[in-house]
């Protein structure tokens, strides 16, 4: 009777742990269909008319004006391709240089132990709760002064000072660098730069990737800052030229504007998916191990 009954309970365990199990794949289907729609229905407009967008705005099928809408998008007063080189540069380099120093800066609060430490961090932290845009008067006085306003280097070596970049590696840190592996380095007569490149720059490696992934998306997405910086089409970043596609006084060609987004949104993926087994990684591992 006990073995029974015993029976009985293991059966609906398993009834219930199988049910658990669809409903979680259900939960995890739906999210995901709903966060691929809005791509889906961006790139499905691409290939529509503005006539079509303006009669039916959601469409799940494709249609067949994508070449025309990529006529009219080349046609335009400023260069795509221009565009693309110009957000290429600007992200790959400031993302470098966000990287690689505030990565040196966590090391330097890790690391070494000064008077200041505590005082310095506590500004960084401060510094991180201010928006960016109540600086931009002010930094766009500076560049003025200077005659660097249709620089491209103004909108890269800002990236050095990233407050939000150096609280993370900084807290990735902490427990994945040890000390005594620094020690060891110097003993060996290893100088100070030769030990974090490489020694602590390997050791940060899902860290790394983690943080380049969401500065290159964060600045191929700045609109802002290039918009008020960048006055001449040739130095125009591909946010700005798919936001002056609805400048047109007469008609706004929506169909191009969504292929312009499309454009715009396919590096991000591109980059997402070469290197998303690190987001998960270093996230993951940065929040438990912090």
């Amino acid at each position: 009777m006990r073995e029974a009954v015993a029976a009985s309970e293991m059966e609906a365990r398993k009834s219930s742990g199988i049910a658990m199990k669809v409903v979680i794949y259900v939960v995890c289907i739906l999210l995901a269909i709903l966060s691929i729609l809005p791509f889906w229905i961006m790139f499905v407009n691409a290939t529509r008319s503005t006539t079509q967008i303006q009669q039916h705005a959601i469409s799940l099928l494709p249609s067949t004006y994508m070449f025309k809408n990529l006529a009219i998008l080349l046609g335009k007063s400023f260069n795509p391709a221009v565009g693309f080189l110009n957000s290429g540069i600007i992200s790959t380099f400031s993302t470098l240089c966000a990287v690689y120093f505030s990565t040196m800066t966590a090391y330097g609060l890790v690391v070494y132990d000064w008077k200041l430490k505590k005082p310095f961090f506590s500004f960084i932290l401060a510094i991180m709760m201010i928006p960016a845009q109540i600086t931009m008067i002010g930094f766009y006085q500076m560049v003025y002064k200077i005659g660097m306003t249709n620089n491209l280097l103004m909108l890269i070596l800002p990236a050095i000072a990233s407050p939000s970049m150096v609280f993370f590696m900084r807290q990735y840190m902490y427990p994945a660098l040890s000390m005594e592996i620094v020690q060891s380095a110097r003993i060996d007569g290893a100088k100070e730069f030769r030990i974090f490149n490489e020694i602590a720059l390997p050791i940060m490696k899902p860290a790394i990737a983690t943080q380049a992934i969401f500065s290159f998306v964060s600045s191929w997405n700045n609109l802002f800052t290039p918009l008020v910086l960048l006055t001449d089409q040739e130095k125009y970043t591909m946010p700005i030229m798919v936001s002056l596609l609805r400048g047109d006084i007469y008609k706004t060609e929506y169909g191009s504007v969504y292929l312009g987004l499309s454009l715009t949104v396919l590096p991000l993926f591109i980059v997402y998916f070469v290197l998303s087994k690190y987001i998960i990684a270093g996230v993951a591992l940065g929040s438990v191990k912090g």
